[in-house]
């Protein structure tokens, strides 16, 4: 796999939480060599890669593929679009960005107002809240109720793109980037004798509350899972207690909800593997799907890895290649030792 392309490729499609389609359509072509491929009713795109025989435990790997947005309130007399939050965008990067609506007849560009600083008066500029934003398409109303309804989604316009290096710059690395992770982790596994169960989810909904993976994960009846998500790097204004560092490897998550044995046996396998990790413990709620997964029917033992990210919830979200690759390495590796315990070959 050339994880630089295909991740390139997977984060152009839109996928704003509640109207993941077009992202979850490429996802399901990517995952038809590796078992069969479906839909779930909330959007999440499943795929069966070993069929647990009975008494075995299963296994199930997550990657969320929604990314934050906005979605259409309301038309103004003006023309001009109000909009709300999809997931938790950071608005301090909205003013004068360009944005595609995803409109009833095609994609329309737009931007988001910026007051010019002249007309500031000369006090510090505050950044407005998601709602009291502004969209200029350039038509009237009349033109607008023709091509943009109430709910449309509106995504970033920011292509990807990459920086000097092996980092990655765009929209939606939180969390395409996991998703190219678990995708290479299955073509490391293609040769693998199977002595468990498992199923991979590409989930929807996760910016929005997690109810892709929890109702997917209710559907499969995995006895174990991992998550793999994005989650902190280190930037000069950012505290370091609470970061991991870009390039230092994929981060193995400690936390109440999570299960120390599956976070103990990454690690072993990391190590063994002569795999560059780092540890990211968390207090409380890790803020991922395995918050949601662990809690589904009697319990799931879950762990989590987290891909270091930069500008998370931004539209120049940056990842370093390495650390997407090596998470793919951790996962596939962890499959082997886990099915390897079970009677598979590794």
């Amino acid at each position: 796999m050339n994880i630089k392309q295909t991740l390139l490729d997977l984060c152009a499609p839109s996928g704003i939480a509640g109207d993941e389609n077009e992202a979850a359509a490429h996802i399901a072509r990517l995952l038809e060599p590796f078992g069969g491929v479906m839909r779930n009713p909330l959007g999440s795109v499943i795929c069966r890669v070993w069929e647990a025989a009975p008494g075995q435990p299963h296994l199930l790997l997550d990657a969320h593929l929604d990314e934050v947005g906005l979605i259409v309130t309301h038309i103004e007399d003006s023309g001009f679009l109000r909009v709300g939050g999809c997931g938790g965008i950071d608005r301090r990067a909205l003013p004068a960005s360009p944005v595609i609506i995803h409109g009833k007849k095609g994609k329309i560009n737009g931007v988001i107002c910026s007051s010019p600083p002249h007309l500031e008066g000369g006090k510090e500029k505050k950044f407005a809240p998601v709602d009291e934003l502004y969209i200029d398409i350039g038509h009237t109303k009349e033109q607008a109720q023709r091509l943009i309804s109430p709910g449309d989604r509106v995504s970033l316009n920011a292509p990807s793109r990459q920086l000097l290096g092996d980092k990655i710059c765009g929209k939606a690395l939180d969390n395409r980037a996991g998703c190219v992770s678990l995708l290479y982790a299955l073509e490391l596994l293609r040769d693998v004798q199977p002595g468990c169960g498992l199923s991979v989810i590409f989930s929807t909904l996760e910016e929005t509350g997690g109810q892709g993976a929890k109702t997917a994960a209710h559907q499969l009846r995995p006895t174990h899972a991992v998550v793999v998500d994005t989650s902190f790097a280190h930037t000069p204004d950012s505290a370091k207690t609470k970061c991991g560092i870009m390039g230092k490897g994929p981060m193995i998550g400690v936390a109440p909800i999570l299960s120390r044995e599956m976070a103990d046996r990454l690690i072993r396998v990391a190590e063994a593997q002569s795999i560059p990790y780092q540890h990211e413990v968390m207090a409380g709620p890790t803020g991922a799907n395995a918050d949601h997964i662990a809690a589904t029917r009697a319990g799931v033992a879950t762990g989590l890895v987290s891909i270091p990210l930069k500008y998370m919830h931004t539209p120049v979200e940056c990842a370093a290649l390495p650390d997407i690759e090596n998470t793919g390495r951790l996962l596939a590796a962890f499959v082997k030792d886990f099915a390897a315990e079970r009677g598979g070959a590794q």
